[in-house]
């Protein structure tokens, strides 16, 4: 028996908590006898909350710390949110789970309670500091005053309660985790906005020699969400765009058929005025090969000349 704690590494906002709990939950459940501690780990991330973090790097700025907290044995497990996750994962360690997924789609809260992104008001002011989709809004709304939104989801929520803007637009999953799900208006669909890579799923980060910590972490592994986000991710590794690139792909199984996967891909300029979209179906066993696919696809339409800022 393991004596000293397995220690879970984790952002400290309230949401990244939460998720390391939901971690923590799986796995005391299925080790009663483990003992489990959570350290929260600072990131570069976190410090950043009054400018555009495509500014300093991007999503990385998210899992940096934690992983150099992995590789220097002071945390044995990273839970991060897969969207964060980077599209190479570092020497040393590996992504040794995937929780199975919460909604992916993005969520709209306005001010008023109701409506649609389609039946805002001309000239709404709409928060989001993400450039994947502000191109989508500005594609999909042209009218709408996009605006700059950073901090924590309550800090977000409760700027939109001041009345700074009209309406906001974050990930369902971390509303519904938060107990704040009573707040969306709109769960806007993925065929209208697709979501971010890898958008819901909570990914679970190890040392690759560590035998122990990965053979504990394996049951916790959804198989269907492994195989729909590693398409996701191969996507974005073939088009190798960084966080200042309008990129987004959602795969999901196909209803009629479980063995199929169907996966959707995005990349667009900032201003939303040229924006190059398709879908791709393939076998859920093969998400490598649909992820570049799909991105080959949109290569021979001019995807590359998109990715130069």
């Amino acid at each position: 028996m393991r004596r000293s704690p397995l220690v879970i590494g984790s952002r400290g906002s309230a949401l990244a908590l939460r998720q390391a709990e939901i971690v923590r939950a799986k796995l005391a459940a299925r080790n009663p006898q483990l003992p489990l501690a959570v350290k929260i780990i600072k990131t570069s991330g976190d410090r950043i909350t009054d400018h555009p973090l495509a500014a300093f790097g991007g999503k990385g700025l998210f899992i940096k710390e934690l992983e150099e907290a992995l590789l220097a044995r002071e945390i044995d497990l990273a839970v991060h949110s897969l969207k964060d996750m980077t599209a190479e994962i570092p020497a040393g360690l590996r992504l040794a789970a995937v929780l199975e997924r919460e909604d992916p789609r993005d969520a709209l809260i306005t001010r008023t309670g109701h409506g649609t992104v389609l039946t805002l008001p001309e000239g709404a002011r709409v928060g989001t500091s993400s450039v994947r989709r502000a191109a989508q809004l500005r594609a999909l709304r042209p009218d709408l005053d996009l605006q700059p939104l950073r901090g924590n989801v309550d800090t977000r929520l409760r700027k939109l309660d001041e009345g700074q803007y009209e309406a906001i637009i974050l990930a369902a999953a971390g509303l519904v985790r938060l107990g704040l799900e009573h707040r969306i208006v709109e769960r806007i669909s993925t065929e209208v906005m697709i979501p971010a890579i890898g958008q819901g799923a909570i990914a679970l980060e190890t040392r690759a020699d560590d035998e122990e910590v990965n053979a504990l972490v394996a049951p916790l592994d959804h198989p269907p969400t492994r195989s729909a986000t590693e398409a996701e991710r191969a996507f974005l590794r073939r088009l190798g765009g960084g966080c200042h690139v309008p990129i987004a792909a959602h795969a999901e199984v196909l209803a009629e058929d479980p063995t199929q996967l169907i996966l959707r891909g995005m990349i667009a300029r900032a201003d939303g005025t040229r924006l190059l979209r398709a879908h791709v179906i393939g076998p859920l066993a093969e998400p490598l090969a649909l992820g570049q696919q799909l991105a080959e696809q949109l290569i021979a339409r001019g995807a590359l000349a998109l990715l130069i800022p």
